[in-house]
């Protein structure tokens, strides 16, 4: 059970590394870069989601979610890359700190655009429910950085803190 579980977040961290590598560079990056820099289509795309999904903060960008956009650009994404090289190198280390990376960054993004869409009281069920499989992501992908971590280091070991059975003894 333990073995088919751990697949599906392996299966779920790769198909969020995938999705966020893609996107931002090509669709969320248009909230800060000239749109002329993209195909007349990722540009069709963007627009209709934001209207689809009536998407206020992409539609007209207040300066907090430019930020998170840029923060989105400079740090998720070549977290995401990494976690993709990892994942497919099988760097067990590397799985680990990256998810865990992605999942801690993804929260923080996702408390900051909750807190604003219900804050606002601005966002519709629709653009809310969009979201809240990126919170749930973002959760698991903690978790799986967090209990990879302690199988790699053991129960006894934190980091570099030795356990009292791998000390020297004098």
């Amino acid at each position: 059970m333990a073995a088919v579980l751990s697949k599906v977040v392996d299966a779920t961290s790769v198909l969020f590394s995938l999705t966020v590598t893609v996107a931002v560079p090509l669709i969320d990056s248009q909230v800060v870069l000239p749109t002329g820099l993209y195909p007349a289509s990722f540009v069709r795309v963007n627009r209709w989601f934001a209207a689809e999904f009536d998407h206020y903060l992409l539609a007209d960008p207040p300066p907090f979610f430019r930020d998170l956009i840029w923060l989105l650009l400079t740090f998720l994404w070549p977290v995401c890359i990494a976690n993709l090289y990892a994942v497919i190198t099988r760097r067990c280390r590397l799985i680990a700190t990256s998810s865990l990376m992605a999942g801690v960054f993804m929260l923080t993004y996702m408390s900051a655009l909750f807190g604003e869409m219900l804050g606002s009281r601005r966002a519709t069920p629709k653009l809310v429910g969009f979201y809240t499989p990126f919170a749930v992501v973002a959760a698991t992908l903690v978790l799986r950085g967090l209990c990879s971590y302690s199988k790699l280091h053991g129960p006894d070991t934190i980091g570099w803190v030795a356990s009292s059975a791998q000390k020297k003894r004098v």
